[in-house]
């Protein structure tokens, strides 16, 4: 077989992923997702016998992943709705339920239009190859989401990769394409591994004085970010100024899946007409949406989940800082420790889980090479209580694999 002739090629690319401390283990939760939750390990035997872990890597900012309300409304539009819609949107795949998300979804954001897609990623490899062609040019941050990345190399147009939040390089860049018949600025609106945000109204200042749009990918702030929740334009005062947003259901939305476009009417249109994976994939189960809907209702009055998660992070981020970690400055709920060392950062994550804190060592593809991490998230779901209990257990690893004093 010719498999056989390849195996041994793979098996080395395994080998040395595990060699040098790369390699990427799963692991299994016994119950939903929230503030604290039950992970699997060799000893369990079921949910009942995991001891409760505090969980600092969920997307899940706001705490709504198992709100009541966003169960119910997923349950109920299960019985009136059914489970999957066995097709694509422009078939026989839209139902009430997807246009009222996608309306509300506008609503909220202060946007002309909105095209749910499967997720996110979905979303931004849909984008660009749809909108630009070999006339246009596209110019990226450096550290934008692999998405966008992918969805860039998708289409033909001009690329121009400026420095991360380097405004001196964009600027360069978008005299260098000028003459180009549509330019496009490409940005995370933050940026999930640091937490950093980008200078959004530098970049759309930028855009109005070469004539570009703006595109904004705003997974870590929907919800959360602003002070409605509206994300980084609303943060940077540009709201309405930024031509196209995506975004996902999958972190503070709720938690589930699915993501959306919304930005300017005509490039959405177009979108619905043009972009692959939202006419070669299944529309979101009618679940979801209902879910989405409950869970921007909820944000629309959120305004105490989004108090409590600013003072979370601003605890736990002192806490740790205070200990002597070395953790990436910000404001975010994102709080990289950084540790450089791959091996290192799998071994604290798994002794933390031993102390009962679950996190997650990041390194090389995900981050670059030498700057491995746990990266820190925090929810409105947790109490003060957990949060100090992840402080003493940061601590104590910290200093039992000496990477505090």
């Amino acid at each position: 077989m010719a498999y056989e002739k390849i195996k041994p090629l793979i098996d080395r690319q395994l080998d040395d992923i595990r060699k040098a401390g790369l390699y990427k283990n799963e692991r299994v939760l016994l119950g939903p997702q929230g503030g604290t939750i039950r992970v699997a390990t060799h000893c369990n035997q079921g949910a009942m016998g995991s001891p409760p872990v505090i969980n600092l890597c969920a997307n899940n900012y706001l705490g709504l992943a198992n709100h009541p309300a966003v169960v119910e409304a997923a349950a109920q539009a299960v019985r009136t709705h059914g489970y999957g819609m066995a097709s694509v949107r422009f078939i026989c795949g839209t139902q009430d339920l997807h246009k009222e998300l996608e309306r509300a979804i506008s609503d909220f954001l202060d946007t002309e239009d909105t095209i749910l897609y499967s997720s996110c990623f979905d979303a931004n490899t849909g984008l660009f190859e749809t909108l630009l062609g070999e006339e246009d040019a596209v110019l990226s941050d450096a550290l934008n989401h692999a998405s966008v990345i992918d969805g860039v190399r998708l289409c033909k147009a001009q690329r121009y990769r400026y420095g991360h939040g380097d405004m001196a390089d964009l600027e360069k860049g978008l005299q260098q394409t000028a003459g180009r018949r549509i330019r496009l600025i490409a940005t995370d609106g933050v940026f999930s591994m640091d937490g950093d945000f980008a200078p959004l109204d530098r970049i759309v200042e930028l855009a109005e004085r070469y004539g570009a749009l703006v595109m904004v990918d705003d997974s870590h702030a929907t919800g959360f970010i602003g002070a409605t929740g509206r994300g980084t334009p609303e943060a940077f005062g540009v709201s309405g100024k930024v031509d196209l947003i995506t975004s996902t259901l999958g972190k503070a939305v709720g938690g589930g899946t699915g993501g959306f476009t919304s930005g300017r009417r005509e490039l959405i249109e177009l979108l619905r007409q043009r972009s692959r994976p939202y006419l070669f994939s299944n529309a979101i189960p009618p679940m979801i949406a209902a879910a989405g809907l409950k869970a921007l209702a909820l944000i629309d009055q959120g305004g105490e989940l989004r108090a409590r998660l600013q003072e979370n992070a601003a605890f736990l981020r002192k806490e740790l800082e205070q200990q002597g970690f070395q953790v990436k400055p910000g404001r975010h709920p994102i709080m990289p420790v950084m540790l450089g060392d791959a091996a290192l950062a799998s071994k604290m994550a798994d002794r933390l889980l031993e102390e009962g804190v679950y996190v997650i060592g990041f390194s090389y593809p995900v981050v670059p090479k030498g700057e491995a991490r746990i990266r820190v998230q925090v929810s409105a779901a947790h109490t003060r209580d957990d949060l100090a209990k992840a402080a003493k257990a940061f601590h104590t690893v910290g200093r039992e694999l000496a990477i505090i004093a």
